[in-house]
């Protein structure tokens, strides 16, 4: 058996592609995007035949669907209601994988159907893939389906772990699916992987007394989440679009075009790093720099359902641009301004601009400016800004008149966010904005003070 990561560094999740010893291949958890399982099979002279979830994932699309188009047999949750040609899996079930098998465990938690996958050689556990319901340092949270269910499940976590997992032997390889960066987990580490007996050891979820404990403090660590983690369970249960291998195409817009696309209800996204968006861009237009946080950020700012435009440079990398799109569910994409930022301008149409602040100027960048830090609330808990307002980059885009109305400097951990948030205030017409480049460190050094949260 070897076990080879495919890894999302942008949504924090790993999924796995497991040679099983005779040539062919099971993958767990898997992405839409199936060319790296096909890419990484064929090298190594595997068939995929076999594609498992653990559970209906809520932050990604599943690529369940498009390994099935390549000729992998689907297995599932049998409680997840999958439309899916699949194989149902309950509590105890077990698959012959031709000299391993497969055994499912029931693990409610951080969902109800969920299951963590017990791969075995004859009587000997060789490996669990665990989902969301153990994780490196935490698990997965229990709370997106809504206040009525997230106290049960939590219960049922605890439970879950402590029936069906903790009983494993110490040294067995535990592969989770939720990770480090991934808005789905409940605490953490950076690791991607662990063993059974590290997480008893080690995880402080599991130093609880009981389940009260335990519920506690699965709960004080939950964070905010894009919303449209409450709409991809629905699009993994009824079964995603197939686009095979290769994405489809952007098609290519005149100035005229975008108009339509604007007028119409769509969204302008620019694509571009935020030096070059700060120089000059289409007014109106959200900057959401294309990075592995491209898609997160853009499901939180952009609701999936919306056409989307985009602009870009000619060393964007456009197969990454609508996989992305696609891995979490943004279907709709119409196309991109032809010739970028300088057609548009040619054109005779304005441009707007940002001016950009370095965190190596300390205090004296925010001279006569109410400071505003859009990052998550653990970052702005750790260190921030003296007197500096705090709006998550999520919520500012949900209601930019909870920024105070004066000049602002805004910043976050690098300048892609804050760049964000300068996009959406422009289009609630606030004009004395800029954005601060580099991070709080640089910040420091140049004398600036910090407060941490009690």
């Amino acid at each position: 058996m070897v076990v080879v990561p495919i890894v999302h560094e942008g949504l924090g999740n790993s999924s796995y592609l497991v040679g099983l010893g005779d040539g062919r291949a099971l993958v767990v958890d898997p992405f839409r995007d199936p060319s790296p399982y096909l890419a990484e099979s064929e090298r190594r002279g595997w068939k995929i035949a076999f594609a498992a979830e653990t559970h209906l994932h809520a932050d990604f699309v599943s690529g369940a669907g498009g390994l099935a188009a390549c000729g992998a047999q689907v297995l599932v949750p049998a409680r997840a209601g999958s439309a899916l040609p699949a194989r149902g899996l309950a509590d105890g079930d077990e698959i012959d994988l031709g000299g391993l098998r497969l055994r499912a465990l029931a693990t409610p938690g951080h969902t109800p159907e969920h299951l963590a996958l017990l791969l075995a050689d004859g009587d000997r556990p060789v490996a669990v893939f665990t989902g969301g319901t153990l994780t490196v340092g935490g698990m997965a949270r229990p709370d997106l389906l809504g206040p009525e269910h997230t106290e049960p499940l939590a219960r049922a976590a605890w439970r879950s772990i402590r029936e069906q997992l903790l009983p494993l032997p110490d040294d067995l390889p535990v592969y989770p699916t939720h990770g480090a960066g991934s808005f789905c987990s409940a605490g953490g580490s950076g690791d991607r992987t662990t063993t059974i007996g590290r997480e008893r050891a080690t995880n402080p979820l599991l130093a609880a007394r009981d389940a009260d404990e335990f519920v506690r403090r699965v709960l004080g660590g939950l964070g905010s989440y894009p919303p449209y983690f409450l709409q991809l369970r629905e699009v993994n249960r009824t079964g995603p679009r197939v686009y095979g291998a290769r994405p489809p195409s952007l098609r290519l817009l005149d100035a005229t075009a975008v108009d339509g696309v604007l007028a119409a209800g769509g969204e302008l996204v620019d694509v571009r790093p935020v030096d070059r968006f700060a120089a000059g861009h289409v007014p109106g237009s959200l900057s959401n720099p294309l990075r592995p946080q491209f898609a997160t950020w853009l499901g939180w700012l952009v609701d999936r359902g919306r056409s989307l435009a985009f602009v870009a440079d000619g060393d964007t990398d456009r197969d990454d641009l609508i996989r992305q799109c696609l891995g979490i569910g943004c279907e709709h994409l119409t196309g991109e301004l032809d010739g970028g930022v300088a057609a548009w301008e040619a054109a005779g149409r304005p441009l707007g601009r940002v001016e950009v602040v370095p965190a190596a100027r300390g205090p004296a960048a925010a001279a006569g400016r109410r400071v505003l830090d859009v990052r998550q609330a653990s970052e702005w808990a750790a260190g921030h800004v003296p007197g500096a307002t705090h709006v998550e980059l999520g919520a500012l885009a949900a209601d930019p008149s909870r920024v105070p109305d004066e000049p602002l400097l805004v910043h976050c951990g690098h300048g892609e966010r804050a760049m964000s948030a300068a996009s959406l205030l422009a289009r609630a017409r606030r004009a004395d904005v800029q954005v601060l480049s580099g991070d709080l460190r640089e910040y420091s050094a140049a004398g600036g003070r910090l407060d941490a949260a009690p």
